[in-house]
């Protein structure tokens, strides 16, 4: 089996209470602020342009934190460094576009199928051809396009809520401009523009109670030729080539050795997991496992990320209040928050696209994308790499 062994001994519980220090519980309490924040908003943007309902949106949101954890808390034990497994951005901004005519279930489908060629890949070794095949300008060109609506909405949200998205967008430059570890930029914008609702009395909870516990829905998948082609070449793109790749870069420049091989297994697995209860493919995270790598002593940083999924799991128990918590908002909180999480993703993503080969071929499916115009009932990003491909192999052999 080309699956890494883990370690020969799992640390017992006496070894992790000596571990812990104060330091791992302040980026194990960062790294949970960033990903509570900005790509929470995100499932709730999606979501609700794909006409889900709060019980759907809760559902994705408890399954994309409770187990995940759970798979996050076993590799980070098993390797004895931070793995922490959350879902993949650029795959739940995907599905967005897909909810406009696949249904639900469908959709959910593609999840599982795309668990299973991951899982497939991870098992066999062949991880690292997978993510050859496809240029890496290409995808990102991809990764641009469907997430170019979150920068448009960000300027948007100053006409639709001025007074909202400026605070928010002021405190967000400033915390840039003079960075804090105790105050991300995007907490401060989340900060602010809670203040800003406050002032403007903006805030509009449902009829109802506002606290509730998670009752995950469990839900019967359907699978079609349609989603299948639209959805799961695409999302296991995603998550093999933009979303793990960073995650292993990130913690090999800290000094760690992830197991790559078993990283996708385990997210082939969690994609069909978290799947059946409405959540998108599971995906090693980038942003949260560089902050928990990035401090303290390398041996024992693996207890940064045991404490950032007990922090997950109750987030993830709580995640109807926090789903009604943030539709009470105005649409141009939401707007603004998703944006200013999504610039630097952005930037990256244009970067990585039209700074070197296959220039052509990544504007050819940036194009594509950004034009959102399905062929044969089979979404825009997922036609975005084929005429991508198309274009470089055309028009830029010596690449």
């Amino acid at each position: 089996m080309p699956l890494e062994k883990p370690v020969s001994q799992l640390p017992g519980l006496r070894r992790i209470l000596a571990d812990f220090g104060a330091s791992y519980a302040a980026a194990a309490f960062v790294a949970f602020l960033f990903a509570t924040s900005g790509p929470v908003v995100i499932i709730l943007s999606v979501g609700a342009r794909g006409g889900l309902s709060e019980s759907d949106i809760a559902s994705w949101i408890f399954a994309a934190f409770c187990l995940n954890s759970v798979i996050s808390i076993a590799f980070t034990l098993a390797y004895r460094q931070p793995l922490v497994f959350l879902w993949s951005i650029p795959g739940a901004v995907l599905v967005g576009p897909a909810l406009g005519h696949l249904t639900f279930p469908e959709v959910i489908g593609a999840f599982l199928a795309t668990g299973v060629l991951m899982l497939l890949l991870g098992l066999l070794g062949w991880v690292r051809r997978a993510m050859d095949a496809v240029p890496m300008p290409i995808v990102m060109a991809m990764v641009a396009g469907v997430f170019l609506r979150f920068g448009v909405d960000l300027v948007l949200a100053f006409r639709d809520g001025p007074w909202i998205a400026l605070p928010m967008t002021a405190a967000f430059v400033l915390l840039t401009m003079v960075p804090t570890r105790a105050l991300p930029p995007l907490i401060g914008a989340l900060i602010a523009g809670a203040i800003a609702i406050g002032v403007l009395g903006a805030f509009k909870p449902p009829a109802g109670a506002l606290f509730a516990i998670a009752a995950p829905n469990l839900y019967v998948p359907q699978f079609s030729w349609t989603a299948m082609l639209e959805l799961v070449v695409p999302l296991a793109i995603t998550v093999l080539a933009v979303q793990n790749a960073q995650g292993i870069a990130i913690l090999a420049g800290n000094g760690h050795h992830a197991p790559v091989n078993a990283i996708t297994a385990a997210c082939g697995l969690g994609s069909i997991v978290t799947g059946l209860f409405g959540a998108v493919s599971t995906c090693l995270t980038g942003p949260v496992n560089a902050v928990l790598s990035s401090s303290g002593e390398r041996p024992r940083q693996y207890t940064a990320a045991l404490f950032f999924c007990l922090l997950a799991v109750a987030f993830g128990l709580l995640a109807p209040f926090f789903t009604r918590l943030l539709l009470a908002t105005p649409p141009a909180f939401i707007a603004a928050l998703a944006g200013l999480a999504m610039l630097r993703v952005l930037q990256t993503a244009f970067t990585a696209s039209f700074g070197g080969r296959f220039s052509l071929g990544a504007l050819v499916c940036f194009l594509v994308t950004v034009a959102d115009v399905p062929l044969f009932h089979i979404g825009a990003p997922f036609w975005g790499l084929v005429f991508g491909l198309a274009a470089s192999w055309l028009l830029e052999r010596r690449a």
